[in-house]
């Protein structure tokens, strides 16, 4: 009985992903940790990604900056130098000498910065000259004392954004990464433009609907051109409401790029649940054609009901794969989870919080 139960756990299934044979449905998610010094990933994480990859598995990486204008948090990393792809080379080595599946999630944050972490101390850049009101703890961001107002893209301005997009997207696969998954959501540059309690531009790239998603429409298409669309995905969050970036109608928000982003054929789509209510996932799903992700406070039931009744091919763990660098074994021996720290996600050490919750033994 308990060998057929095995057998038959939906998360622990395999899928076709594209060109990749994934032996079970279990994705670790993009997960922020500013343990990379200076913006260059460190050796620490080769053991960090190593611990957490499976024959089989896909993992995210950690939101990666696409130029250095993307930074808004102090020691996440980059991937628009020479050196930042040749720092990433052993840790995607890592990964799939064990066999694991590995994606670059390319991240520009706008206006969830400063001047303090921008180039010569400029202000960060986004789609409105609206500041944010929070102010960062080390709860959310280690080391970041304010946000500064941003300066408004002038329309001008905007290819070349697209164009740090696709060149990260280009050293992403330099480096060995299997692929890139755009950062569409959490209130960064993307969703800064895509949602109209941020953006209020009176341009091609804003006021409609189309109009606020072109620009995430042109950096798809830009990636999908430089790198191959069967090694692209995008991550989205119209639900949330993460950094003040809010939109009036999410729902058709969503709908309305998960059926764009068919024309692109791309390899898959990263959503975020809705925790309010409002909203569902499932017309989206319904609307996508390619691989459907989800992601949002899953546990081993809920990943699992969510692949039987077809609402997800894949499901994306967060904070308990943080914390059980072997989330997939646990899952199939029923095995009890470690508990996260949430107080050790942000701080520089190089090993507390990080490379130290122990497997099972």
């Amino acid at each position: 009985m308990a060998a057929e139960a095995l057998a038959t756990m939906p998360l622990l299934t395999p899928y076709q992903l594209g060109k990749y044979n994934l032996s079970h449905r279990v994705v670790m998610a993009p997960l922020t940790r500013q343990r990379s010094y200076g913006y260059v990933p460190q050796p620490h994480a080769i053991l960090y990604y190593s611990q957490r990859a499976s024959n089989g598995g896909l993992l995210i990486a950690e939101a990666t900056g696409i130029s250095d204008t993307a930074q808004g948090y102090p020691d996440t990393p980059g991937i628009w130098t020479k050196e930042h792809v040749e720092a990433w080379k052993p840790i995607v080595d890592a990964v799939h000498a064990k066999g694991g599946v590995f994606f670059c999630q390319l991240w520009h944050v706008g206006r969830v910065s400063n001047e303090e972490l921008q180039p010569n101390g400029q202000a960060p850049i986004s789609s409105s000259d609206k500041a944010l009101t929070i102010i960062p703890t080390p709860e959310t961001v280690f080391g970041l004392s304010h946000y500064s107002r941003p300066r408004r893209l002038k329309t001008e301005e905007i290819p070349q954004i697209v164009n740090d997009f696709r060149l990260a997207a280009k050293n992403a696969i330099e480096a060995g990464f299997d692929g890139v998954e755009i950062h569409g959501g959490y209130g960064y540059i993307l969703e800064q433009f895509m949602k109209d309690q941020v953006n209020d531009r009176t341009d091609q790239y804003g006021g409609s609907i189309e109009n606020r998603c072109r620009l995430t429409l042109e950096v798809v298409e830009a990636i999908a051109k430089e790198i191959g669309p069967e090694k692209v995905g995008i991550r989205l969050t119209p639900f949330a409401q993460n950094m003040e970036c809010a939109d009036s109608n999410p729902q058709a928000l969503g709908q309305y790029l998960a059926e764009s982003l068919n024309k692109y054929n791309i390899l898959y789509l990263h959503m975020v649940e809705s925790f309010t209510g409002e909203g569902s996932l499932v017309p989206l799903r319904k609307a996508f054609k390619g691989t459907f992700l989800v992601n949002g406070g899953y546990d081993k039931e809920a990943g699992n009901k969510a692949i039987t009744e077809n609402r997800a091919d894949l499901v994306v763990y967060g904070r308990s794969f943080l914390a059980n660098p072997d989330l997939p074994k646990r899952f199939k021996l029923n095995a009890p989870l470690n508990d996260y720290d949430r107080k050790t996600f942000y701080i520089p050490d190089p090993v507390l919080g990080y490379t130290d919750y122990p497997f099972l033994e």
